[in-house]
């Protein structure tokens, strides 16, 4: 019973699941997460100037749970909006319009926890849990896997999209906390063809298995986009959980921070032996000298903030000097004891188009401790704003500007 008690315990634990109170063994330590709090009856959001945020669609909510409702959300070239929904299994599409609380309809059923999913030339890529479907879009019944036996277990969720050179970038998260890991595409980007062939950082020949790795060393790297002007790839990257600054010392609530990281091919990201700028952890030691070989992130944020999604803005209809900044959402901590994330930020360009710091975009999903949303995804809307999607509340959010 009790070593079923411990695997059960730590099987939880890999998948990220949210609990109420948890015992970190030998550490004496508590933590919890943000409780939940029904959603207002009026938005009481905190806008910068000019900005309106609004409900544009309404989900299923789930007040709790792991990885359901509104995740990660693609446009077509009509406007349309893709919502993926986790373990409720569906694609909903959602049609373009002006008004707000407009309907979501399902236009796919019955998939394995699709999370990722992407547009390009007609077709609606989705990453399910284990695979990756291609579906044409006037006909969703015009479906085929073109990318299989991805790794499942652990971070579980995947996020695709396709990048200006005409590949799909695929992440696949870590299996555990901190580990090294079996599979050695897990804790990675990867790339492949519009069909679903390997097109990794490095090329492989003759009797080597085609690789599709672009880049490791990323315990979980949910949101990822290009920059408009160099095309450059960021993506953001959640880091481990429970961890000290000294060996076998109390778990430090502010360490390790999370990442946002310029995403090379073929570089090392330094999990799960280093963070920050290429900080050492003294309680998983790797191979002498390791982290001075890896890329340390561009910023860093709140740690446990759950950073996911993430969008540049250049085709918005937002301020000039804002058309080279990012929007991240922070989907919120669960393990810490003064709770951070459950908000969006901005992340500024500099003139050279490189991240230098970062600040509050919209806030007020959480208060008191309570929370009544985390905001998950963040998308450019064909007419100039932005959309949000929310997997507490179940809100499709819509972002606009309207002032000077």
């Amino acid at each position: 019973m009790l070593l079923n008690f411990i695997a059960d315990f730590f099987k939880k634990f890999a998948l990220g699941l949210s609990f109420t109170l948890v015992l970190i063994p030998n550490l004496g330590c508590a933590y919890n997460s943000a409780s939940y709090s029904p959603p207002p009856s009026q938005l009481n959001l905190s806008v910068p100037p000019g900005f309106s945020i609004e409900i544009f669609a309404k989900l299923e909510p789930c007040e709790s749970c792991f990885i359901t409702g509104p995740r990660m959300m693609a446009t077509d070239d009509e406007g349309n909006l893709f919502v993926a929904t986790g373990k409720l299994n569906k694609v909903y599409k959602i049609e373009p319009s002006n008004n707000i609380n407009v309907n979501a309809v399902t236009w796919l059923d019955d998939l394995n926890i699709p999370n990722g999913i992407a547009h390009h030339n007609g077709y609606i890529y989705v990453a399910n849990e284990d695979h990756v479907l291609k579906v044409s879009q006037k006909n969703p019944n015009d479906k085929k896997i073109i990318i299989q036996n991805l790794a499942t277990g652990g971070h579980t969720t995947k996020t695709i999209k396709i990048g200006p050179d005409g590949f799909i970038y695929l992440n696949v998260g870590s299996s555990c906390n901190v580990c090294v890991e079996n599979d050695p595409s897990r804790a990675t980007i990867q790339r492949y063809t519009l069909d679903g062939k390997p097109e990794g950082a490095i090329k492989t020949f003759g009797r080597h298995k085609p690789d599709a790795t672009w880049a490791k060393g990323l315990r979980n790297s949910q949101g990822f986009d290009w920059h408009p002007i160099t095309k450059k790839m960021y993506a953001t990257n959640n880091g481990s959980d429970m961890r000290s600054s000294k060996k076998n010392g109390p778990v430090n609530d502010e360490l390790p921070p999370e990442h946002f990281n310029e995403i090379m091919p073929g570089e090392h990201y330094g999990w799960p032996y280093c963070w920050g700028n290429q900080f050492y952890d003294p309680n998983f030691e790797g191979p002498q000298n390791f982290c001075t070989t890896t890329k340390g992130p561009d910023v860093m944020f709140t740690s446990h903030s759950t950073p996911i999604g993430m969008s540049f803005l250049d085709k918005t209809n937002f301020p000039n000097e804002m058309k080279n900044d990012a929007v991240v959402a922070l989907h919120g901590s669960w393990n810490r004891k003064e709770f951070s994330g459950y908000k969006l930020v901005l992340v500024e360009f500099d003139d050279n188009h490189k991240p230098i710091s970062y600040k509050n975009f919209i806030t007020g999903w959480l208060s008191n401790g309570s929370a009544w949303g985390r905001p998950v995804d963040v998308i450019q809307s064909h007419d100039g704003g932005l959309f949000v999607s929310d997997d507490r509340s179940g809100y499709i959010y819509k972002i606009t500007f309207k002032g000077k």
